[in-house]
């Protein structure tokens, strides 16, 4: 516990302690009557109310003063690599107007791959940082677009297929927050099938689901699959936290999250998004 925190408490219990013992004392040499009651009911409030705001004041200052230096260091940082960022992707592009040959345009085009995934991992740190200082603002959004977005993403990685049967679809919610479930969920059902399996995405009655053909998980696993740093299979690879984070998106925003699944099998995650739906 922090030392200040700590003497800080015992000094305030200590003046109520004495505040209270000072009402007794003149409540038992002046009788107790409503009106001296009251009286010394006010000062003691008056005294709290005083020496509180002092106390949480010199205890809140520092962290105050924390947070607001951490903010502007935050977006000062976020600027500098957004520039560096820019300026790849521009000169990609240029270079790859005077280019013929396939080869240096495969090259290129990785390029311009990876700098596509820096300036969404660029995002999505902007975006944590910026939910733990304030609330972020909902957009509205189609369901049918992200859903494109984030499989265009994966398809990089030519691995699975994705089966898709989804209608346009708009939603209000934290949408950077709702690509970072897609994609945790499209992560994990690649991680856990075959590389030949078709993933499949269908939307039906405000139900999002999303299935695939993998190893599946058995009533046990399912039990603790909400758990942060659980991992059904620990010889994959990742840090367990995708589904933790998932579930707590999901609760945020209202939407109920259901997973279905069978040992060998697959796994079904469905997404009820009656709630975010604009009507």
């Amino acid at each position: 516990m922090d030392k200040r925190i700590f003497w800080g408490t015992v000094i305030y219990v200590l003046s109520i302690g004495f505040v209270l013992g000072f009402m007794y004392h003149i409540l038992n040499t002046w009788g107790v009557t409503t009106k001296i009651y009251f009286l010394s009911a006010l000062v003691l409030m008056l005294f709290s109310g005083m020496f509180g705001y002092i106390f949480v004041s010199t205890i809140l200052a520092p962290a105050k003063r924390l947070d607001k230096n951490l903010s502007h260091l935050t977006k000062e940082i976020l600027h500098e690599l957004n520039i560096p960022l820019a300026t790849i992707q521009a000169n990609t592009k240029l270079i790859a107007r005077k280019l013929d040959d396939q080869k240096s345009l495969d090259r290129i085009d990785r390029i311009d791959a990876s700098s596509k995934r820096l300036e969404r991992l660029y995002q999505e740190l902007a975006y944590s940082i910026k939910k733990e200082l304030q609330p972020i603002e909902k957009e509205t959004f189609d369901l049918k677009k992200v859903l494109e977005e984030r499989i265009e993403v994966f398809e990089a990685f030519d691995r699975n297929s994705f089966n898709m049967d989804v209608k346009n679809y708009m939603v209000r919610a934290d949408k950077i927050g709702f690509e970072k479930v897609i994609d945790n969920i499209l992560m994990n059902a690649m991680k856990y099938s075959s590389k030949d399996t078709p993933i499949t995405l269908s939307h039906t009655q405000n139900i999002l689901s999303i299935s695939d053909r993998g190893v599946g998980m058995s009533e046990t696993e399912l039990l603790k699959i909400y758990e942060r740093y659980y991992q059904a299979d620990s010889s994959k690879q990742g840090e367990g936290i995708g589904l933790a984070l998932v579930k707590s998106y999901c609760d945020s925003e209202g939407i109920d999250i259901q997973i279905k699944s069978e040992k060998n099998q697959g796994t079904t995650v469905s997404l009820d998004l009656k709630k975010i739906v604009l009507h």
